[in-house]
């Protein structure tokens, strides 16, 4: 398992600009987890069941709406080799966890008080619209994000299955649910899949905004299992998926996202706080139309 003294000089972020800073809690927070995760992590992936070895190979891309390639997905030919979840090489792969990053100000996993994963109705692949009392439903350009979780502990790529992924981002106004202001009440854009035996992950979704101070991006969570994820323990990974900007150019072209086209010219990858040391294992792939939905897909090595 990679070092964790590597692990804990990532991204010591304190906020994500333009949004409120009193709800993330730092490297304060983030640092114990992960020196915890480091110790004990071998003995939380006990837990899985059904894991197999796979092959790690790198594969480029000819997708002009990408600039990262992964896995296609469960509709790959059994065997074929995963390529990095953005890497442009297996060692970049079989060596390089996905980078630990800040869960922002708007995680509602119970470390700023607000907890939606202890919440029935939370485990769920479309989470387009709320649940439980809440009855919102987010509009926007469709999305569909997937992705395949591998454990790197020992000498290779190992498929988590019955690994639990929690997901979260904003809407198409660049409002987080259950925090900004119009959609307190509201817990759309938020939900918990567990991995199948291939180790894949699937959510139903809408393309988020821009917002200022911050390249598009989706948050997510790593747990052992579900029952680990709604009861937030033994988390394994925070982390960021990054969006392609030509994707995102095309899509904010669509009804409903005017202010994110300002936003995305505001910004960029280099300069926003999280990807600005290295993006290329959080880049999705991602291909579509804005008429028929978008697909992001994404390897994630813990």
């Amino acid at each position: 398992m990679p070092n964790v003294v590597d692990m804990s000089i990532r991204h010591p972020h304190t906020h994500e600009p333009g949004e409120p800073h009193g709800h993330d809690r730092g490297l304060a927070h983030d640092l114990p987890m992960i020196v915890q995760r480091g110790l004990g992590r071998r003995g939380l992936l006990a837990l899985f069941g059904g894991v197999g070895a796979v092959a790690i190979a790198g594969c480029g891309t000819d997708d002009s709406t990408s600039s990262a390639a992964t896995d296609s997905g469960p509709s790959q030919t059994p065997g074929d080799p995963p390529a990095g979840g953005g890497g442009s090489s297996a060692t970049s792969v079989a060596k390089d966890e996905i980078p630990e990053e800040t869960g922002g100000p708007f995680p509602a996993d119970g470390s700023n008080g607000i907890n939606v994963l202890s919440e029935s109705g939370v485990v769920r692949s479309d989470i387009t619209a709320s649940f439980g009392s809440a009855s919102g439903k987010a509009e926007g350009v469709p999305l569909s994000i997937r992705m395949k979780v591998y454990d790197l502990e020992g000498d290779g790529a190992t498929v988590l299955s019955g690994a639990a992924v929690y997901l979260w981002h904003c809407d198409r106004e660049g409002r987080y649910s259950m925090y900004s202001q119009g959609v307190e009440e509201e817990n759309y854009l938020r939900g918990v899949q567990a991995t199948d035996a291939q180790g894949w992950v699937e959510f139903t979704s809408i393309f988020p905004a821009a917002y200022s101070g911050r390249w598009p991006h989706i948050h997510f969570e790593v747990y052992p299992n579900l029952a680990d994820a709604t009861s937030r323990s033994g988390k394994l990974r925070t982390s960021q998926l990054a969006l392609p900007e030509d994707v995102c150019a095309r899509v904010y072209e669509a009804d409903g996202y005017d202010d994110s086209v300002g936003k995305l010219a505001q910004t960029s990858l280099d300069s926003d706080n999280v990807f600005s040391d290295g993006y290329s294992l959080q880049m999705a792939k991602v291909t579509g139309s804005n008429d028929e939905g978008w697909l992001a897909t994404l390897n994630v090595p813990v």
